[in-house]
């Protein structure tokens, strides 16, 4: 997870118990979001639940390019229904949030969980049966939640390991974005690397100039400490495109998924034709157990531990954690968080997760789950407006993935590379994702040398039974080629 430092001048900390709220302030809103004793108003969780909505709009022309990929099958999900149970789904978890967790947190499809979908889970089954999974993994979550596992669990991955999970995804997910910009290409040389610089090693055509001029002025904003820097990029950068598309011969294919011109219209009826569409358990008999168990697990990885570190950041920059660290209200909220794989994977929109951005709403004085409910909303008015999502071309978008790439990488500085118990799980994990475009892949690196490593240092006892139990999984996944023919299995 992104840690982001946000803080307001104006900002007053919570009321001292027993001392009486200011005038005007004993209604039922404020009194059931505690906005009041947490010394904020209604006018500044609206302006907080804005500010946040503004952050990461971007989500809604990022995640169709994220879930823009083909199924095994072949089979390609409509961009402008992904847009809309994108919006949904945030629109629904988002104001579960506020209304249940009571916190200044919003929800949207998480990029790791989109990004594990829309690559490594589709390749083996189709969108349905990815979707099944992502109501598995949010039913689990939720399990874990209740039962105290997340604690065991928590205990169990090393630190290091779990720093490297969000780097290794961040550099994966960057490294779709240069794939889909048309910046880094597959080198069709023999004899040459695997791949190249664009195609055939030079930058050729209007949309990688595009996508190049997006990344540059998303990165110049954000240096500017700028809110919504990445949304005020991706605008710009699409009206960059609609001029290059209008004064230049650019083949239609060349921009992706999405022509940069102006629609017929800006106002749409919602089209939820993905709605519900959702095969639970046939991603098990379509991919096998061991692969689907995988990815069950890499999605719970990718949803649950930045849901966790995301959670408790914010809270603490809310002001909303004790001196022990601890955040009243915790579990509700990650129970939430769990709902919104379920709520994400029934949508169609892949797992919903706490967004980092939300840090940006609290910099603006949000402090209470009032907040979230009009973050939440203003994905619901979203939803007639789909058409605007459509203008934004597939370089533009995927300019924010490598901003998200960055921004998630910096978890690098968490890692004591001078522990070889530390630093090489943790460096395979980290190349292993994007090198062999598979974030499970990388998981399983890491897990597995993390506990061989601490086996030659003759610390065996110290990965404990569940990350051994994980290892050995993880050894069978990679060995799952000689394991079927072994026993005859096709």
């Amino acid at each position: 997870m992104t840690q982001i430092s946000v803080h307001s001048d104006s900002e007053q900390g919570p009321r001292e118990p027993g001392t009486p709220a200011p005038p005007g302030r004993g209604s039922f809103v404020d009194s059931y979001f505690k906005i009041s004793a947490r010394g904020s108003s209604v006018a500044r969780e609206f302006r907080g639940g804005v500010t946040t909505f503004m952050a990461m709009a971007y989500i809604l022309l990022l995640n169709p390019i994220m879930l823009g990929g083909a199924d095994v099958d072949q089979h390609k999900l409509d961009p402008s229904q992904v847009t809309t149970v994108t919006a949904l789904a945030a629109l629904v978890t988002t104001i579960l949030m506020g209304v249940i967790g009571n916190a200044p947190l919003a929800l949207a499809a998480g990029l790791s969980v989109s990004g594990v979908v829309g690559n490594a889970v589709i390749a083996e089954m189709t969108w349905p049966q990815a979707m099944g999974l992502c109501v598995i993994y949010g039913a689990i979550i939720m399990i874990m939640v209740f039962s105290g596992l997340r604690e065991m669990v928590m205990n169990a991955i090393p630190m290091s390991v779990k720093h490297a999970i969000t780097i290794g995804i961040g550099l994966f997910v960057a490294m779709i974005g240069f794939v889909n910009a048309g910046f880094v290409g597959r080198n069709p040389a023999p004899g040459g690397g695997p791949v190249t610089l664009g195609a055939g090693e030079e930058l050729a055509g209007w949309p990688v100039v595009v996508f190049a001029i997006t990344t540059l002025v998303i990165f110049m904003l954000m240096a500017r400490k700028v809110r919504g820097a990445i949304l005020i990029g991706l605008v710009i950068g699409t009206i960059v495109a609609m001029v290059v598309n209008a004064v230049a011969d650019v083949p239609a294919k060349a921009w992706g998924i999405a022509v940069p011109e102006l629609p017929d219209k800006i106002v749409e009826s919602p089209d939820f034709g993905l709605l519900g569409d959702v095969d639970l358990f046939g991603g098990f008999s379509r991919a096998g157990g061991i692969t689907a168990s995988v990815l069950v697990f890499t999605l719970v990885f990718a949803g649950f531990f930045d849901a966790m570190a995301t959670i408790i950041g914010i809270g603490s920059e809310a002001k909303l954690v004790d001196e022990k660290g601890r955040m009243p209200g915790l579990n509700k909220a990650l129970a939430v968080d769990g709902a919104g794989g379920m709520i994400g994977g029934f949508a169609g929109a892949s797992g919903q997760t706490v967004f980092v951005e939300s840090a940006t709403g609290v910099g603006d004085g949000a402090r209470t789950g009032l907040s979230s409910i009009v973050t939440g909303s203003l994905f619901g008015i979203m939803l007639f407006f789909t058409p605007v999502a459509g203008m934004v071309p597939g370089p533009v978008a995927a300019s924010a993935l490598v901003v998200i790439g960055s921004m998630m990488i910096t978890q690098v500085r968490h890692i004591d590379w001078e522990d070889l118990s530390a630093s090489v799980p943790a460096f395979l994990t980290i190349v292993i994702m994007p090198f062999t475009y598979s974030i499970t892949a990388g998981v399983a690196a890491g897990v597995v040398s993390y506990t061989l490593i601490k086996t030659a240092q003759g610390k065996w006892r110290d990965p404990g039974v569940l990350m051994w139990i994980l290892a050995v999984a993880f050894v069978a996944w990679y060995a799952l080629h000689p394991i079927k023919e072994g026993l005859g299995v096709s």
